[in-house]
């Protein structure tokens, strides 16, 4: 088994294909874990893992927390919209505090692009990025790579074209840079007003309709709109977008193929994606989910190795 060239899971920019594939090869192993009657290993035995979430979330949090498990982890689950973050505590007082408990690892989600950087610098702990602002989901990119490869064989010269809220979206980031260093093709297609201005100048294709980029693609992976995160309305309605940029059956049907539909979720059911869609044979979205959990338990075991 190869080791990771970096300490830290930040970002899928700063780690090598190599990394990647060893993540994966990983990850089969773990999947395999997964489907036997006891599901448990002892890898990490002696580890204590925190996840350290300053923004909610229920699936990512949930998906470390079983992987932490399924390793046998010591694991702290710590919220701040329940702690004394509220009060004023900066992210280096919550952190000193949480390390002088003698924590390992440290899985965090923050609002602030560059938060897992910042920590990393800070702390001896190895730090792993579950989502920084607008910036990078890592993990996201990684378990829906590992689910196209699962599901096509390969993940080079596919064509992978990522749908919506592109300007909003750390999973489409990471997810062009994952899915360019295992040699596929990426197009990002939304509404204008949601395509970061300079996305080009990351060796993407752009398109701004549905039908022309599901025709071009093997994969489509759709994305939610983020209103939580929309400060000013970037379409006329949910109606309109849905009507120009929501895959459904007619519009699959109208293609002379057949692609494979991904979604990160939660899903905004009869907005991006319909519910025959959703939980259609076309669709990959609990394999993702379960992929999840095999994914991050390769990234926590071999960074855990690297100690």
């Amino acid at each position: 088994m190869s080791a990771l060239s970096t300490d830290h899971l930040l970002g899928i920019k700063d780690i090598t294909k190599e990394d990647i594939e060893t993540i994966f090869s990983t990850a089969d192993n773990f999947k395999d874990v997964l489907n036997r009657p006891i599901k448990k290993v002892p890898s990490l035995r002696d580890i204590t893992i925190v996840n350290l979430f300053f923004e909610n979330s229920t699936r990512t949090r949930i998906s470390f927390e079983l992987a932490e498990k399924r390793l046998s982890a010591d694991v702290i689950n710590f919220s701040s919209s329940s702690s004394s973050v509220n009060k004023g505590e900066t992210l280096i007082d919550t952190v000193n505090n949480i390390l002088a408990m003698k924590v390992d690892m440290v899985v965090m989600r923050h609002p602030a692009p560059g938060a897992a950087k910042f920590l990393s610098q800070h702390i001896d702990s190895q730090i792993i990025n579950a989502g920084d602002g607008t910036h990078e989901h890592p993990t996201q990119a990684l378990l829906d790579a590992f689910t196209i490869r699962e599901k096509l064989g390969t993940v080079k010269g596919k064509k992978v074209a990522i749908v919506g809220d592109i300007l909003h979206s750390r999973v489409a980031l990471s997810n062009i840079f994952c899915l360019q260093k295992l040699g596929a093709e990426v197009m990002v297609c939304g509404p204008q007003t949601l395509i970061p201005r300079h996305i080009r100048s990351l060796g993407v294709e752009v398109s701004h309709n549905l039908d022309e980029a599901l025709a071009w693609c093997d994969v489509a992976n759709m994305l939610r709109i983020q209103l939580e995160r929309q400060e000013i309305s970037y379409f006329p309605s949910l109606t309109d977008y849905q009507l120009q940029y929501g895959l459904t059956i007619p519009r699959l049907n109208k293609l002379k193929k057949e692609i494979t539909i991904m979604h990160p979720g939660p899903i905004n059911r009869g907005v991006e994606i319909s519910s025959d869609i959703a939980d259609s044979e076309h669709a990959l979205i609990l394999d993702q989910v379960e992929n999840g959990v095999a994914t991050r338990m390769a990234v926590l075991f071999l960074l855990a190795n690297k100690k």
